[in-house]
């Protein structure tokens, strides 16, 4: 670990280059999607998306590092993460950093908690792919769980993963228990265009605009759809922007979204893969951490338009108190939660939702609106958790011993799930459910003391407000083993309910938050990572501004914090853009024969007639076959040509074509 008493000691032969670094203004968030890749006198730094060794450089430590202090509000992926950037990139003595958690324990929404006796509990997980620089930055550096030095977490994920690749082989159920065809997105050309026009759709021309008001009810039911909503948590009320930020910045993993084949898994549940070893790391270092402490408020002073936090205030066992804070030393705030107020239940009782105008006093989401009170810069928090019947749904987690449960788990996995590799490969969905049921198999155990018979389950349903299929109630009036019979009765495994109810055991999480995130928004209503006049304050998490990362995810999280260290300190190093995957022609050209139920998409005979034999012909999607892409398929170009005829002979999809051309003339007329 540098020194961070020698930023200025550094006597060396780079002492000019090191000066005339220091002195040039270096943007911390380059916005790949505003810039012209090219090479020039002007493009000294990397580009906005660059990605791997050479952005991994370590930067210089920041003058005076050393009497520096940070407080970071909330110990969550996004607050691990910034204590581990203030360590690593900032130089800043660990001794220095302390954590403010309201909870007993770190890792705020990845949670793992429980017992094969009582149950075990995750309120959720997220999907991961290897796309995440910033994350896995962080983990290439935190010793492994299991392995000994010098082994890392990502090496330990990448053996995992590497030697056991992900895969589903019953993505959508259907008519109790039956697999239904999930091979194609299910989509018809008109729906494949209202695809292609959000993408091409400007992202300011998306304020408050939602799913629904965007797409057709024919696009809404359809396979693609029905992928995308469950994989993501997405509702049709959700933001449509949110959607498109999630369409280009996943764009390279299109043509796994069916199967699961983009995505990877740790080996156990995310607060034992990841909170464990980072936290462990962090103390080490000398982190500190005071539990159960609540932060209401942060004081602030203003001259000349600038804001410096002067003050926190705090409450926790021994009473209420102000933290002193200095002009330079540092506060990061974890804005929002998505599972804040979460309310339990298990076998027996059904969950009582906390469902208030306003988030309880201390809260998270509470010390956002006070922020908020303080300036418009701070954004507007009532705009994601002012409406919670619509960013709340349920998840209910299963510790199952042997049963015909298990059974029917087997016929639907990959793998045996007794076997520690892939089961389910993600959720699977049943498809006719009135509450839009899925469930998955991680790779088992999920804990690591989780006894050799015993296998967890986690189930989750998107809507609320219908009555089950079999049980006449809505998902949050039921209790776990009412839940656990509707999925039964989805599985076709209703004469064995009872030997399976005496089996398993449940615990649900209803959380009123879980994707309020998503709710529709403006630009203004999410604050920039570092509001505009802070000198000392840096928003993470999930309700804070990007370029281009989406939300819901662990590298968003960790982006923020990144973003937050970077500024704050004047670190002289980008934190890099989102994976360019969206302007890799190969991504493109793949993703549109996937979009186009993987049958060739117009103009692809003409791409085969020109690429077909030469250099470039691996860029082309695979044939329908499965085989290598380019080879030239006879009469296609043919054939083609003659469905574009019949494309345009087509009177309505002829008017939604010139319809749109209008349009997009009209707009172009009004710039001018």
């Amino acid at each position: 670990m540098p020194n961070p008493k020698a930023s200025k000691a550094l006597k060396s032969p780079l002492d000019a280059h090191i000066d005339a670094l220091r002195a040039k203004n270096v943007s911390v968030t380059p916005d790949a999607s505003a810039q012209h890749l090219h090479n020039g006198i002007d493009t000294s730094l990397p580009p906005a998306d660059l990605h791997g060794s050479y952005v991994n450089n370590r930067p210089l430590p920041t003058e005076g590092i050393a009497d520096r202090r940070a407080f970071i509000i909330g110990s969550g992926i996004a607050g691990l993460s910034a204590a581990f950037f203030l360590i690593r990139d900032g130089h800043m003595p660990a001794e220095n950093i302390v954590f403010l958690e309201e909870q007993p324990v770190e890792g705020g929404s990845l949670d793992g908690s429980g017992n094969a006796e009582e149950g075990y509990l995750v309120r959720g997980g997220r999907e991961m792919e290897m796309t995440y620089q910033n994350f896995w930055d962080v983990f290439s550096e935190i010793p492994a769980l299991e392995l000994p030095k010098p082994f890392t977490v990502l090496d330990e994920y990448r053996i995992v993963n590497d030697a056991d690749k992900n895969s589903s082989k019953a993505r959508l159920l259907e008519k109790q228990g039956q697999v239904k065809d999930f091979s194609t997105m299910g989509l018809t050309r008109l729906q494949q265009l209202e695809i292609v026009k959000l993408l091409l759709a400007r992202k300011e021309d998306l304020d408050d605009v939602t799913v629904e008001e965007w797409f057709s009810e024919g696009f809404l039911n359809s396979n693609f759809y029905m992928f995308w909503r469950t994989m993501f948590a997405f509702q049709n009320w959700h933001s449509v922007l949110e959607m498109k930020l999630y369409m280009h910045r996943f764009l390279h993993l299109m043509d796994g979204l069916n199967d699961m084949t983009s995505l990877v898994f740790p080996k156990y549940n995310q607060y034992d893969s990841f909170v464990r070893p980072l936290m462990g790391w962090l103390k080490d270092q000398g982190v500190h951490t005071e539990y159960g402490t609540i932060v209401k408020n942060l004081e602030m002073v203003t001259r000349a338009g600038s804001r410096t936090v002067t003050g926190i205030q705090c409450q926790s066992e021994e009473g209420e108190k102000t933290l002193q804070v200095s002009e330079t030393d540092l506060v990061f705030v974890t804005t929002g939660s998505m599972t804040e107020d979460t309310a339990y239940g298990d076998d027996d009782t059904a969950p009582e939702l906390i469902d208030k105008d306003r988030a309880e006093s201390g809260s998270g989401w509470q010390l956002w609106r006070n922020l908020a009170e303080q300036s418009e810069v701070f954004g507007r928090p009532d705009k994601f958790c002012g409406n919670i019947p619509r960013s709340t749904w349920e998840s209910v987690t299963l510790t199952c011993k042997p049963s015909p449960l298990m059974d029917k788990l087997k016929e639907l996995s990959v793998n045996d799930p007794y076997s520690g590799f892939t089961a389910t490969g993600g959720i699977v969905t049943f498809t006719d459910s009135a509450w839009l049921m899925s469930f998955t198999c991680n790779r088992q155990p999920h804990f690591p003391d989780q006894p050799d018979d015993v296998i967890v389950l986690w189930v989750y349903a998107l809507l609320m407000d219908k009555p089950g299929d079999y049980v006449p109630k809505p998902m949050p009036e039921c209790t776990g083993a009412e839940i656990l019979a509707e999925m039964c009765y989805h599985l076709g495994l209703l004469d064995h309910l009872d030997e399976i109810l005496a089996a398993t055991k449940t615990r649900i999480a209803l959380m009123p938050y879980i994707t309020a995130q998503f709710m529709p928004r403006a630009q203004g209503d999410r604050p920039q990572v570092v509001p505009e006049g802070c000198t000392n304050l840096a928003f993470m998490g999930q309700f804070v501004e990007t370029h281009n990362d989406v939300v819901f995810t662990l590298e968003s999280s960790v982006r923020t914090a990144r973003i937050g260290v970077y500024s704050l300190l004047n670190i002289a190093k980008q934190v890099p853009d989102i994976y360019p995957g969206q302007y890799d022609i190969r991504r493109l050209l793949q993703a549109t024969r996937t979009l186009n139920n993987d049958e060739p998409f117009p103009g692809e005979g003409l791409l085969q007639w020109i690429l077909g034999g030469t250099y470039f012909q691996h860029i082309l999607p695979r044939d329908p076959d499965g085989s290598a892409g380019g080879k030239p398929q006879p009469g296609l170009f043919e054939q083609q040509l003659q469905a574009v005829r019949g494309l345009l002979e087509d009177n309505h999809t002829l008017d939604d074509a010139k319809g749109w051309l209008q349009s997009a003339l009209g707009k172009f007329r009004d710039r001018l």
